[in-house]
């Protein structure tokens, strides 16, 4: 799944990379396509201790397929349901054999089928058996043919024919309608077959874990929505290697606090990914500070059905008044860091087959920005107004949401960059609050946002990102021929085929000019020395109850 996770242009806690470079102040090095996490065995671990972090929201939303579902939601998820995929940093996949022992993938009459052995001790917390029905649900509630689920993504699970029983209750059979390339990205995390209803799979996790229907090494030991915290501890249901915490502790914090908190010794481990935050705990004793590429993009996004921005040479010209290097420059000064300029949403530069969809379509160019508003009859020395109305001039909406400083300084070098090209910038700060407003109900012109992949199969949610019935195609952007070209691509049965046809039709998709990358960025964790298996790890998912103090 694809996750919207952030309003403008300040990174949370998703992740991604591109090129990267050499932090002199801390004497902490980074390369692309690198995790630090500490890795070590279990032998190498203590048993007991805590782990406290902080989080920026403990999401009301507790269900991670539900639309207003996180990145923080998934977060604190695995470490109390099943999580039967695990994933290498670079995003090569394993099935986790507490739940599984076997995934076999087939092709039968031109259909992909994927048959899953389940272990036959893997059972949910209320007795449940953990088989073939769970799969079945799974896909009932998320392949998108009921309006009244309200999903996070059906990619994937709306190419499914049918889920069935194998040999026995324990194993189940998924049948794809035709060839699908990227099974792997399906089932990872499972709906117990109780959440059988819309109402239920929408409303039963508002601020409600569940933590009954969930399975793993971990369950829920309190949940204080009041104050934002969240305790999970040891599971004596669960029967695979015990986990090596005793408790694993969220608390709902700002990064300022948090990083406070850290420094007084409250947090274990705390995000630093700011240069205010990062000189506050990079020179002191007994840390690591832990460095990876992190799976996001930060964007800008045109509102296609604004009355101004209707002719694409106006949103051309936007998209060409717009200095990325610049931006990206402010985002990353005191951090080290620095990336080659985003080409794609599908994939990050370290993976096979990436490829830059944008820079052949969208470059900075600002004498060209002004030759086309000159086109498109924006005239004038100063602020642009129609050449046959001089009171109507070029202005436009950027809301900001939220008080973050660097959200704010992002905003106004973008006013002051299409200032030079003649439009007028007006800046609105909004409250948090105000995001999903802003988001559904387009009430912008322009607007910086971000995602999170969950999984490295970015080709896979092309859909998502340029359908254009897609909640994701924020600008209004795309066309049914383009539709067509994507489920066409969706069609092609090998997965480097797909990524090569993706991106032509990616290419294609940029040429609306609606959408642009920013920047990506790095995760930068603080951590207490000794602490393992955590940290900055790129698409990295693991065995939770391998986390813990190396003795």
């Amino acid at each position: 799944m694809r996750v919207v996770c952030f309003g403008v242009a300040v990174l949370t806690a998703c992740a991604l990379v591109a090129g990267c470079g050499h932090d002199s102040s801390s004497g902490t090095s980074f390369e692309p396509g690198k995790a630090q996490l500490n890795p070590q065995p279990r032998e190498n671990l203590r048993d007991g201790g805590t782990l406290t972090t902080s989080t920026e929201l403990v999401s009301p939303q507790w269900n991670p397929f539900h639309a207003d579902g996180t990145t923080y939601t998934l977060d604190q998820w695995r470490w109390y349901n099943p999580v039967l995929a695990f994933f290498t940093p670079e995003g090569v996949y394993s099935f986790n054999r507490d739940y599984l022992t076997d995934v076999k993938k087939t092709t039968e009459d031109g259909k992909t089928v994927v048959t899953y052995s389940i272990n036959p001790r893997a059972t949910y917390n209320d007795g449940t058996p953990i088989d073939w029905r769970s799969f079945e649900n799974t896909w009932k509630c998320n392949r998108g043919t009921d309006p009244a689920f309200i999903v996070n993504s059906s990619d994937g699970y709306d190419q499914i024919e049918s889920v069935t029983r194998g040999t026995d209750d324990k194993q189940a059979v998924v049948r794809f309608r035709g060839i699908w390339a990227w099974p792997d990205m399906l089932f990872n995390q499972l709906m117990h077959p109780r959440i059988a209803s819309a109402e239920d799979f929408n409303r039963s996790y508002i601020q409600n874990p569940r933590a009954e229907l969930g399975a793993g090494p971990y369950t829920v030991a309190s949940y204080d929505r009041n104050a934002g915290t969240v305790v999970f501890k040891r599971n004596p249901k669960w029967w695979g290697k015990p986990g090596k915490l005793d408790r694993r502790v969220f608390r709902q914090m700002a990064p300022q606090a948090a990083v406070n908190a850290f420094r007084n010794g409250e947090l274990d481990a705390v995000d630093v990914d700011k240069k205010d935050l990062k000189a506050q705990v990079g020179s002191r004793p007994g840390i690591d500070l832990r460095v990876s590429v992190r799976p996001v993009a930060t964007y800008m996004v045109v509102n296609l059905d604004a009355p101004g921005l209707r002719d694409p040479r106006v949103r051309q010209a936007l998209l060409a008044g717009i200095d990325r290097k610049t931006l990206a420059r402010i985002r990353f000064t005191g951090l080290g860091y620095t990336e080659e300029l985003p080409g794609s949403f599908l994939l990050l530069p370290f993976q096979p087959g990436y490829r830059d969809n944008v820079g052949s379509t969208i470059t900075y160019d600002q004498g060209r920005a002004r030759r086309l508003l000159d086109e498109a009859g924006w005239v004038g020395d100063g602020i642009r107004h129609r050449a046959d109305r001089s009171d109507q001039r070029l202005v436009l909406n950027l809301p900001v949401v939220g008080e973050d400083a660097m959200r704010q300084t992002i905003a106004r070098a973008i006013q002051s960059m299409l200032r030079q090209i003649g439009v007028d910038v007006v800046i609105k700060v909004r409250p948090d609050a105000d995001l999903a407003a802003v988001v559904n109900h387009k009430e912008f012109d322009i607007f910086t946002l971000g995602f999170g992949w969950t999984d490295p199969f970015g080709v896979a949610y092309l859909c998502q990102f340029w359908c254009t019935n897609s909640p994701m195609n924020g600008a209004g952007a795309g066309t049914p021929a383009l539709d067509a070209q994507i489920h066409g691509v969706q069609q092609i049965p090998e997965p480097a085929a797909q990524i090569v046809a993706a991106n032509d039709v990616e290419a294609k998709a940029f040429g609306q000019f609606s959408d642009l990358p920013l920047f990506d960025g790095p995760t930068i964790v603080a951590a207490k020395r000794g602490l393992a298996n955590y940290g900055a790890g790129m698409f990295y998912v693991g065995p939770v109850e391998d986390i813990g103090w190396e003795k």
